[in-house]
């Protein structure tokens, strides 16, 4: 049977089966986004391994030792099968006690979490106000969801809050939610919970916040921006596994209410085969380093302060976090910068649109534990010889 191309004015289309993605691959291209996946180089300056865990010993021991117990590699099925492992109930618990939370629902990644919760806890006649910024995840969940969905500029609790009076002055009989997340990847900035918390609270909102990025770093313990928000029956948590922690999954905290909705509704939940018991296991280590070894995140603070006054005359931009964004604006000139720092044998990538704004391509420095001041020094040295 012969399939229609999508366009119906190249002939050739008609032969080839993937003549759609071709060009669109092509149109790519032509606009410097084109993506491709690049080998591990140089000094890291670009992964999310904030606190150094991926490689800590005391983890890899921490692992050997649960193989040694006989914890599984795979789980076998999904968690509503045979898949629910002891190992993952334990960090459930651990993770809710070690959080602050009622309870707590370990997924395989915080795409996953994410898109489930998204796509299953709000309703129909609900509304989700979540700032413009809001991560991928999370506005794939809301594709796939039932409820209303309206964006607001981003770290604005005003707009937020008109959002939501004018859905109720419409007639609205819904529940409404908040998203965002607590410390945003691409420009390192901190939303202002405090004042969200109150916007939740007058209009009976639920906040939902992707800590993804501040898990491990901030608050007290590691426990995140958002530690003393947890335990509140209008707030739902999302702390992923594969940042600070060192390990992959994702953690989805707050009431039991929403925990039993999601193991009974969340297709990404039922339909999945369960994480890895293992890979439970070294979460639980993750959680006990955070809390065992505070000097971690005190050098990673002192990396930060150093790195904002050395970069500060690339025009690198303080956010008093651990992610430092350059911003460039053209697509082709980032790409361009960033190949030629990777030449001089350091790992920072560009981020270009749709990842960001258009006109905000950037390069995206990341500090971890896995750097030093001399390596902070010699990044500043190359990208002052190379910013044009």
């Amino acid at each position: 049977m012969t399939i229609r191309n999508w366009n119906d004015d190249d002939p050739a289309g008609y032969a080839d089966p993937w003549a759609f993605h071709r060009r669109d691959l092509g149109l790519l291209g032509d606009r410097a986004r084109l993506r491709r996946l690049q080998p591990r180089i140089g000094t890291d300056f670009a992964s999310n391994d904030y606190l150094g865990l991926a490689s800590a010993e005391r983890l890899r021991e921490s692992v050997a030792a649960a193989l040694a117990r006989g914890v599984a590699i795979g789980a076998g099925g999904s968690r509503l099968l045979r898949g629910n492992d002891p190992e993952h109930e334990a960090l459930e618990a651990e993770a809710a006690t070690f959080f602050g939370s009622a309870t707590a629902l370990f997924f395989a990644s915080g795409f996953a979490a994410n898109a489930a919760l998204f796509a299953t806890l709000p309703q129909r006649d609900d509304l989700i106000v979540h700032d413009s910024l809001i991560h991928a995840s999370a506005h794939e969940g809301m594709r796939l969801g039932r409820a209303a969905t309206r964006a607001a500029g981003h770290n604005d609790p005003h707009a937020i809050d008109t959002a939501l009076t004018e859905w109720r002055a419409t007639g609205a009989t819904g529940r409404s939610w908040i998203a965002v997340e607590s410390l945003y990847s691409m420009d390192g900035d901190r939303a202002p919970l405090a004042e969200l918390i109150a916007v939740a609270d007058r209009h009976d909102a639920i906040l939902l916040v992707d800590e993804a990025h501040a898990t491990g770093v901030f608050g007290p313990d590691g426990r995140g921006l958002a530690a003393a928000l947890e335990g509140r029956d209008n707030v739902l948590t999302l702390r992923t596994c594969g940042k600070a922690l060192g390990c992959e999954g994702a953690l989805v905290c707050g009431p039991a209410v929403a925990r039993d909705f999601l193991v009974n509704r969340a297709r990404g939940f039922i339909f999945s085969t369960a994480p890895s018991p293992l890979m439970a296991s070294a979460v639980r280590e993750s959680l006990r380093i955070l809390a065992d070894e505070p000097e971690r995140r005190t050098r990673l603070a002192a990396l930060v302060a150093y790195a904002e006054t050395a970069l500060a005359p690339c025009g690198v931009v303080p956010t008093g976090s651990q992610i430092l964004p350059l911003l460039i604006g053209d697509d082709a000139a980032t790409m361009r910068v960033a190949a030629a720092v990777q030449a001089a044998g350091f790992d920072v990538r560009g981020i270009r649109p749709p990842t960001v704004p258009a006109g905000t391509a950037r390069l995206r420095i990341s500090l971890t534990l896995n750097v030093d001041e001399a390596a902070i020094d010699r990044l500043a040295e190359t990208l002052q010889e190379i910013m044009p």
